[in-house]
């Protein structure tokens, strides 16, 4: 719920509202003017999204927003009440990393690393939706990431190598993929 704090005089100041991030209900005081990026970074301390553009031509900025990555530079938060949104700090389990993670470790998918977290997330969601996609979709699906040192190549055999560690864990496990459920 939504809880708007006036300053004097009954101009609008900062909205208290609840946020669900990473799997958790948190309260956070902002001004209505911040972007979703601002409250994660600077409310919430959840660094991991990056300030790239903030004109929405980056994508280093790219979350999941009930699960559609979305570009936080260009959402207002208070747009985001009662939306589940998921950052990079939300993908590994405990000491246990997420297997997008794994595998840009592995596979150099990560050179400096800024725009990493914008294309796991949006390898994630990519993921989700399709637990084996040809390197088209794949090429498709985060052409809106935008990255200067890997040459793109590396990213894409990441993501191909944690579609499979993903398939694999789940025939060994019987659970689909794509909704982490059993498989019928």
């Amino acid at each position: 719920m939504t809880d708007t704090q006036s300053a004097p005089g009954g101009a609008r100041r900062n909205l208290r509202m609840v946020l669900h991030v990473n799997g958790e209900d948190t309260e956070v005081l902002f001004a209505p003017y911040k972007t979703l990026l601002e409250v994660l970074r600077e409310d919430l301390g959840l660094t991991g999204t990056k300030h790239g553009c903030e004109l929405g031509e980056c994508g280093a900025c790219a979350v999941l927003v009930d699960g559609l990555p979305l570009l936080s530079c260009l959402v207002l938060a208070v747009e985001c009440e009662g939306k589940a949104i998921e950052t990079v700090e939300g993908l590994a389990r405990g000491p246990t990393l997420h297997p997008l993670q794994a595998a840009f470790a592995d596979l150099g998918g990560a050179q400096c690393g800024y725009c990493t977290p914008g294309v796991l997330m949006t390898a994630k969601a990519l993921l989700d939706g399709d637990p084996d996609p040809c390197r088209e979709k794949i090429r498709e699906a985060i052409s809106g990431n935008l990255c200067r040192c890997t040459g793109y190549q590396q990213i894409y055999e990441s993501i191909e190598e944690a579609a499979r560690r993903m398939r694999a864990d789940a025939a060994q496990s019987g659970s689909c993929p794509c909704c982490e459920g059993t498989a019928p």
